[in-house]
């Protein structure tokens, strides 16, 4: 039976068009020299207190920026701002993701050109941050311990695309039947060059580890590396 309609492939054209400006901002932060960290993580996991603990760790041996991506309210750029950190709330207006264009807009309203390093704490959501290339340096994700070991099973495509896991809130993992060994090993299965760093955000511990994960890409950032 014929067709009377036409069917286009927009999701593979977002994609390839966000894939082409995503390359292209790269490009344009290894020149200015500005090292992008989009993190990503299920809402809760504690994004914003591990951000407070790597401008801690940080700041005074970079320039620190941050953009808080959010449906709604300003609440996490105000504890960014207590830090003394530059820093912007984004409001997606109910989206549940950024792209790269969207980055680049936000990244010319924080202003980089004083900037070494930035974060960009991307929308709370397991799947479509995942999907959409934002043109940063490199992708990071929390994920907490209350949230369970079994989430690697069901969102695959997250923990496949990020180049370092952060397992959070480490100090309460003996109230929560986590297995962090299970964690590992089917990560490593989906991402073998990924990096691992078990933190809390509450007490400190890991910290130390991240903020020197950190301090070496943004050194290797800088060498065009």
């Amino acid at each position: 039976m014929k067709e009377d309609f036409k069917i286009i492939e927009i999701k593979k054209s977002v994609f390839e068009n966000n894939d082409l400006e995503a390359d292209r901002l790269r490009e344009k932060l290894k020149k200015e020299k500005t090292f992008l960290l989009n993190m990503m993580s299920s809402p809760g996991s504690g994004k914003t207190s591990t951000i407070v603990k790597i401008i801690e760790a940080l700041k005074d041996e970079m320039m620190i920026g941050v953009m808080e991506a959010d449906i709604d309210s300003d609440v996490d750029a105000q504890t960014i701002a207590e830090t003394g950190t530059k820093a912007i709330q984004l409001h997606t207006g109910g989206m549940c993701h950024l792209d790269a264009g969207m980055t680049e807009s936000c990244l010319n309203e924080l202003g980089t050109n004083d900037l070494d390093f930035v974060i960009l704490e991307n929308v709370g959501n397991l799947v479509c941050p995942a999907e959409f290339d934002t043109g940063a340096s490199k992708n990071a994700m929390i994920l907490s311990v209350p949230e369970g070991d079994d989430k690697p099973l069901k969102y695959p495509l997250m923990f496949s695309i990020v180049d370092i896991l952060i397992i959070n809130k480490i100090d309460c993992m003996e109230y929560f039947n986590f297995d962090l060994t299970a964690v590992k090993e089917r990560v490593h299965k989906l991402n073998p060059k990924i990096k691992i760093i078990p933190i809390s955000a509450k007490t400190g511990a890991g910290i130390n580890d991240l903020s020197e994960w950190i301090r070496e890409n943004v050194i290797l950032w800088n060498q065009g590396k």
